[in-house]
């Protein structure tokens, strides 16, 4: 793997067992979600490396295409692209391996699209579709790399804290991210 960057991280894990009593905000007039049919792994590398940059989103960059394509062709993982006037300003990825509870397994918006009021909107929307489908639970994580906001909105949105985990990354110095000195070890 050659040389590494050790950075710590608390992870935190949250659940959600029933669909939000809150009625959902509405999209922004010129968004609209869509569900990729057969996403391409240039395409789900665009979304994830530029959506992830800044918060330190860098398993799948090492992830070798082979089997990010097989993953990417299950049929229990969905990619949702939020779009902004034709283009992509976000995306979302549902993991319903562990039927009848899904994963959020990454949220996230474009640099660009941050600040305008659409995140809590757009989480919701994931959220919406996994009860929709009918599952029973959802899951997703986070930690202090993310956005300051997505924990919050997370728990807006429904969920609640099942555990927080302190793990120790090796990042791999050849991605050439930004990492802030907050998290070196």
């Amino acid at each position: 793997m050659g040389p590494v960057t050790r950075v710590g991280v608390t992870v935190t894990f949250l659940r959600m067992d029933q669909p939000p009593e809150e009625r959902a905000p509405g999209l922004a007039p010129g968004f609209q979600i869509v569900r990729a049919q057969a996403p391409s792994v240039p395409f789900y590398r665009y979304l994830y490396n530029t959506v992830g940059a800044d918060y330190l989103w860098w398993l799948r960059r090492i992830t070798p295409d082979d089997t990010l394509a097989a993953h990417l062709r299950d049929k229990a993982v969905t990619i949702h692209t939020l779009y902004a006037k034709g283009e992509p300003a976000g995306f979302f990825e549902l993991d319903a391996r562990a039927w009848p509870d899904v994963n959020l397994s990454y949220f996230g918006l474009m640099p660009g699209a941050i600040g305008h009021g659409i995140g809590y909107a757009f989480l919701r929307a994931a959220v919406d579709e996994v009860w929709r489908l009918g599952a029973t639970g959802m899951t997703v994580n986070t930690c202090n790399a993310d956005h300051p906001r997505a924990l919050p909105n997370y728990r807006r949105a429904g969920f609640y804290i099942v555990r927080h985990l302190r793990e120790t990354w090796a990042v791999p110095s050849s991605l050439n991210m930004r990492i802030p000195a907050s998290l070196r070890l």
